[in-house]
């Protein structure tokens, strides 16, 4: 798979050429898009990026839904698999190694205030709060690792991570199926609010399903 518009030396240039290392890991990123190992990247992002890797794999997964819009279904259904896989090491890391490795990562990405959010989420809402975790902005990441550290239920987490990743992931590669190249300024712009919108109505479907029973 390798998209032809755009060269990976570009990205590697605008890489270079900052200063700003989340930039440089964001360019390096994106330029795996215009290569032939694009789906492999995308799916060691997906893994990687669950449990330390500070670059959200949404950024390579639309560039090759961009570059291969028949291929968005596959594309959307690798990014999810990785990336449950992925969360399942960061829930162990917060299991097993919270002090020496799991603490760290969290502290690295200022999330300390996330933790405890997706405490208090767990204990009033239960799976519900799980599932927004999951599929809200705040860094999968540290979700992963508080799951792991706060002995969360692993049937539970495994199920609001495969919901709040597929419904992220499918939602960007659909949208840009279906629009194409119209939606990617908004893509760009309103991408968060896009998926917190899409939790928050998940979420209360399934609080309706659940109370009108």
């Amino acid at each position: 798979m390798k998209c032809h518009d755009t060269l990976p030396q570009d990205d590697l240039a605008r890489a270079r050429a900052t200063r700003n290392p989340l930039r440089k890991l964001y360019y390096w990123t994106l330029h795996w898009a215009a290569t032939p190992y694009a789906l492999p990247a995308l799916i060691i992002l997906s893994f990687a990026e669950s449990s330390f890797f500070p670059v959200p794999p949404d950024v390579l997964l639309i560039a090759l839904c961009f570059c291969n819009p028949r291929r968005w279904l596959s594309l959307a259904l690798w990014c999810t698999a990785a990336s449950v896989v992925g969360g399942l090491l960061g829930y162990f890391i917060g299991w097993g190694l919270w002090e020496t490795v799991g603490l760290p990562i969290v502290r690295m990405y200022h999330g300390e205030a996330v933790v405890e959010m997706v405490k208090a989420w767990y204990e009033n809402f239960g799976f519900f709060g799980v599932l927004i975790a999951a599929v809200t902005p705040i860094p999968y990441k540290v979700f992963t690792i508080a799951s792991g550290m706060m002995r969360f239920d692993l049937a539970q987490f495994v199920l609001a991570s495969v919901l709040g990743r597929a419904m992220r992931f499918f939602l960007v590669a659909g949208l840009i199926r279906m629009f194409g190249a119209r939606i990617k300024p908004f893509m760009e712009r309103h991408f968060e609010l896009a998926a917190t919108a899409l939790a928050v109505l998940a979420v209360l479907g399934f609080a309706a399903i659940k109370y009108l029973k």
